[in-house]
């Protein structure tokens, strides 16, 4: 856990509640956490819910692991150090787009178990829904789809710390929802995560 290093600080309430929110806008903030491989699949099934989602008429907001590292974790590296504390600003920023009732679609590599449990017990703290979904291929599969020709460098020692290759990943043990990406197509990822998000009534209060 991040070290509290500013004193004489407080969290104050609103006056609307986050149900007040979730009322306004028919539907329950939740964070929907992709975590896979590079070149699993997370992005692109994350895209496809969004469009799915917006279809619906349901807000909704898409964090992406390049997007994040471009702005607010641009200080980052790929250390482990830095990997857990990319992963708990995200994690924050997460929780607080739930707060305002946005289902929050969150695509990273996040290869360690510890960082995505920290995230998950963020959102537990304050009685939110975090959904853990692994979208998982075998990293054969991965390495052939390599979308940025990342595993190539990082075969040739270009990039250090890649998971997968000079860096672990650490499958979920108890993720709400694994998709096999290279048995399942896009459609049937989707119609999955919709149904998930039916089934704990977060579409529709």
């Amino acid at each position: 856990m991040a070290e509290q290093k500013a004193t004489n600080v407080h969290w104050h309430d609103g006056e609307i509640s986050r149900d007040d929110r979730n009322r306004m806008l028919g539907q329950k903030g939740a964070t929907l956490w992709f975590t896979g491989l590079s070149g699993s699949g997370k992005s692109t099934v994350a895209v496809a819910l969004e469009q799915a989602l917006a279809a619906k008429g349901k807000l909704c907001y898409r964090l992406d692991g390049d997007n994040i590292r471009m702005g607010i974790n641009k200080n980052l590296g790929f250390s482990a150090e830095d990997r857990t504390e990319n992963i708990r600003r995200i994690g924050e920023v997460s929780k607080l787009f739930v707060d305002t009732g946005v289902i929050t679609l969150s695509s990273f590599v996040s290869p360690y178990r510890a960082d995505r449990d920290l995230v998950r017990e963020l959102h537990d703290q304050s009685g939110m829904d975090f959904i853990e979904v692994y979208v998982e291929v075998p990293l054969a599969v991965a390495e052939e789809r390599d979308p940025k020709g990342l595993y190539k460098k990082a075969r040739a020692g270009e990039i250090p710390n890649f998971t997968g290759i000079s860096d672990p990943y650490e499958e979920p043990l108890n993720a709400e929802l694994v998709l096999n990406s290279h048995e399942m197509t896009l459609e049937q990822e989707v119609e999955t995560l919709l149904n998930l998000l039916e089934e704990r009534g977060i579409l529709n209060l």
